[in-house]
C-alpha cells in the first residue's frame, strides 16, 4: 500500500506523470491498485467492447485506448515484453518511459528471468515491483506463493540492482535515486533495472527517522535503531519484513536478558555483496593503490558484538555479505519449501522470528563467555524453541 501510494503520487505528477507505464499481469486488485481503474484506465488500443463483470463497483474495470495501465492478463511473458518496449523507448523512439512492472514476487526471475536477461541485453531501464513478496507473508494462496529465493535469482542479472526495503520511507529514497540514475543523465551507468520486493503484511509506517543515514540506506544499510540499554553488546540485521521482528528481539534481549542490540536495517544484500567484491576486485587487479574496505565493514567499524542477520528469504539471501563482514556471523533464513500454517506458526517454524533471533544472539554470547552459559538453554526453554522445524513442509498449492 505505501508503494501503490506513492505510484498513484508520480502518475498525478503534470510534467512527468505521462511517462509512468504501470504494468500489472494480474492481481490489481490485490496489490490495491484497483482505484486507477477510473482514473488511468486500462490500455487497450480498440477500448472496451464488453460489459464487465464489476461494473456495478465504484473501482470497476475501465479500458481505453489512452489508457495509462498496461494489463495484459495473466501472462508473465507478455508483461515483461511491454515492459522492455517501455523500458527501451528512451531509445527506439527518443522517448523516456518509466515502466514499473508489478507482479507477484514468486512469479517473477522464477518464470521470466531470461526476459529479464533479454531486456538487460537492450539496456532497458525501469522499476521491477515483487509484490506479496517474502516465504511466511502469503502462506493462505498455496506454497508455490512463498517466494523465499527471488533475490537470489535477481542476483544473476547484472544490471538488476536488488532492494528489500522494511518501510515506505526507504522505498521513496530508493525509488528518487533509481529515477536520478535511470533518467537524470549524469550517473556513468544508466541502464538498469531496480528491482524491489514489497511485502503485504500490515505494520505500522513510521515516520523517517530524523537524521537518516541515506547514504547507508541506498548503498544497503544504516543503523536504524541503536540500543541504550546496558550490556553486552550485538548487531542484528535485518531487511524488508523482518525488520520489526529484530525490534522486537532487541527489547527482549534488553528487557529479559540485559544484552544491548544494535538494529540494522538492510535494504539490499546484493548491493553490499557487490560493493564488497568490487573491493576485492580493486585490490587484486590495482595493489599499488591500497587495499578499499568495504560499505559493510565500513557500516560496522566500531560495532560490537556478533552479528544475527535475518530476513524473510532463503539463509543464503544474507549470506551475500558473510565473507565482508569483520565480525562474528550467523544468519537465520526461511530455507525450504513454504509452510502451510498462520504467519506467526510459519516463522518460528522457520526459526526467523524475534525469539528465534534472541536465541541465535544468546548463543553467540554464550560462547564468547560474554553472558551466562545457561542463558541459551533457559530462552530455548522459555521461548518453547522445540517447535521449529516441527512438521514437514512441501511444495503443492496452486492459485487461490
Amino acid at each position: 500500500m505505501a508503494f501503490v501510494r506513492l505510484l498513484k503520487d508520480l502518475m498525478r505528477d503534470k510534467e512527468f506523470g505521462a511517462r509512468v507505464v504501470p504494468i500489472v499481469p494480474d492481481e490489481s486488485r490485490t496489490f490495491g491498485m484497483d482505484a486507477f481503474f477510473p482514473t488511468a484506465k486500462i490500455y487497450n488500443p480498440k477500448g472496451q467492447d464488453y460489459l464487465s463483470v464489476d461494473r456495478d463497483l465504484v473501482l470497476a474495470y475501465k479500458e481505453s485506448p489512452a489508457g495509462q495501465l498496461i494489463h495484459p492478463g495473466i501472462n508473465e511473458a507478455g508483461a515483461v515484453a511491454a515492459f522492455t518496449a517501455a523500458g527501451t523507448a528512451y531509445a527506439t523512439h527518443g522517448e523516456p518511459l518509466v515502466p514499473i512492472y508489478v507482479f507477484y514476487s514468486m512469479f517473477g526471475f522464477q518464470r521470466t528471468g531470461d526476459s529479464f536477461w533479454a531486456a538487460a541485453d537492450q539496456m532497458a531501464r525501469g522499476f521491477v515491483i515483487g509484490a506479496t513478496a517474502g516465504r511466511t507473508t502469503l502462506t493462505g494462496e498455496g506454497l508455490q506463493h512463498a517466494d523465499g529465493h527471488s533475490p537470489i535469482l535477481a542476483a544473476t542479472n547484472p544490471a538488476v540492482v536488488t532492494y528489500d526495503p522494511a518501510y515506505g520511507y526507504e522505498i521513496g529514497h530508493i525509488m528518487r535515486a533509481g529515477l536520478e540514475r535511470m533518467y537524470g543523465g549524469s550517473h556513468p551507468d544508466p541502464n538498469v533495472m531496480y528491482y524491489l520486493t514489497v511485502y503485504n503484511e500490515p505494520i505500522v509506517q513510521p515516520a523517517e527517522p530524523d537524521g537518516l543515514d541515506v547514504e547507508g540506506l541506498l548503498k544497503g544499510m544504516y543503523r536504524l535503531k541503536a540500543s541504550e540499554a546496558p550490556g553486552p553488546k550485538a548487531q542484528l540485521l535485518a531487511s524488508g519484513v523482518a525488520v520489526p521482528w529484530a525490534l522486537q528481539a532487541q527489547q527482549i534481549l534488553a528487557g529479559e536478558w540485559g544484552v544491548s542490540a544494535d538494529v540494522w536495517s538492510v535494504t539490499s544484500w546484493t548491493e553490499l555483496r557487490r560493493d564488497g567484491l568490487e573491493a576485492e576486485r580493486t585490490a587484486f587487479l590495482d595493489p599499488a593503490s591500497g587495499p578499499r574496505v568495504s560499505f559493510v565493514a565500513r557500516q560496522l567499524a566500531g560495532a560490537e558484538g556478533p552479528v544475527v542477520a535475518v530476513s524473510d528469504y532463503m539463509s543464503q539471501v544474507p549470506d551475500q555479505i558473510r565473507q565482508f563482514v569483520p565480525n562474528e556471523f550467523a544468519s537465520l533464513g526461511a530455507d525450504g519449501f513454504g509452510f502451510s500454517d498462520t504467519r506467526a506458526a510459519a516463522r518460528r517454524y522457520f526459526g526467523i522470528d524475534a525469539h528465534s533471533v534472541v536465541l541465535r544472539t544468546l548463543q553467540l554470547l554464550a560462547g564468547r563467555g560474554e553472558i551466562d552459559p545457561e542463558a541459551p538453554r533457559q530462552a530455548y526453554a522459555r521461548y518453547d524453541m522445540a517447535n521449529v522445524n516441527a512438521g514437514t513442509s512441501g511444495n503443492a498449492g496452486g492459485d487461490a
